[in-house]
């Protein structure tokens, strides 16, 4: 099996991971877990609505992204879209904008929370024509085989149609701090942990141009390194997002580091900003244009 990214030779590295000698991406080797892959759930979050301004916050930032290869009234397909929160704010944004989700359950939740029809399939059942934009945003680390879910997604696009992408940077400070407990790295979940070369390297062979690659991110970035610091000490790995994300029970321990660790917040956000400037940061996003001439 050679690198889903840059179709290196991959060798073994840590249990249950084999990592690229070319691009250092890593590949999860057992399979995936039954049922929903990327963990979905039905209920809507808890402190949903006291995080509802910062969420529009960094959805505001996605669109100011995507607005860069295409901007509303583009057509947009947001390409596992959970629970619908973006497409919705695509929509207010003046997007026709819809979306495709694989998970009944996040099908349900995003037509109770917000309203909005999503299609239920994946990229693989999904089929589209003269798209001016795809948002594919922490999906890509969930496939096995990210490159013919690329290379399908650039056949939905007009020539010059934009790609929003967001993953994972398994070359991150975060990454190396955290180790088996960095906050984004959800083996088995997590099918591909990309690199940004390797990440360059998949774009360029599925017929995409890299625009631009942002390290410097509000979303994930911040409170994934607080996050991986507390997992250094934390009896329960990602506590606190898995209890809002109703997937972990509540603990009076892991409350309690928790609850310690909250002064570590502002720590968190200069030492991930420092990394996002030298281009280091947890996850990155990356604008892509259909290039006019097939891959090579």
């Amino acid at each position: 099996m050679s690198c889903p990214a840059c179709g290196g030779p991959l060798a073994a590295w840590r249990a249950g991971l084999e990592r690229c000698t070319r691009c250092g991406t890593a590949v999860t080797t057992g399979a995936p877990p039954p049922g929903d892959p990327r963990g979905y759930g039905t209920d809507r979050p808890r402190l949903a609505g006291v995080a509802a301004p910062l969420l529009a916050i960094f959805d505001r930032a996605r669109l100011r992204l995507l607005a860069r290869v295409a901007p509303p009234p583009g057509r947009l397909v947001d390409a596992g879209a959970g629970r619908g929160r973006f497409v919705a704010a695509a929509q207010a944004a003046g997007y026709d904008a819809t979306g495709i989700e694989p998970s009944p359950g996040a099908v349900e939740a995003a037509r109770t929370l917000y309203g909005v029809e999503l299609s239920p399939a994946g990229v693989n059942a999904a089929t589209f024509e003269d798209l001016d934009a795809v948002s594919l945003w922490h999906v890509l680390e969930h496939l096995d085989d990210p490159a013919a879910a690329l290379e399908r997604i650039a056949g939905w696009l007009r020539p010059g149609g934009g790609l929003l992408l967001g993953v994972p940077n398994f070359a991150s400070i975060q990454a190396r701090i955290g180790g088996k407990r960095w906050f984004h790295l959800d083996v088995q979940r997590h099918r591909v942990h990309f690199t940004p070369a390797g990440l360059r390297a998949l774009l360029e062979r599925s017929g995409f141009e890299v625009v631009a690659e942002r390290h410097v991110l509000l979303e994930h970035n911040v409170f994934g390194m607080w996050q991986t610091l507390v997992n250094r000490v934390a009896p329960t790995p990602n506590w606190l997002f898995r209890a809002l994300q109703r997937d972990a029970p509540v603990r009076i321990t892991d409350a309690l580091v928790t609850l310690l660790a909250l002064p570590l917040v502002p720590v968190a956000a200069l030492l991930e900003l420092a990394c996002g400037l030298v281009r280091r940061g947890g996850t990155i996003a990356v604008v892509a244009r259909a290039a006019t001439a097939p891959p090579r």
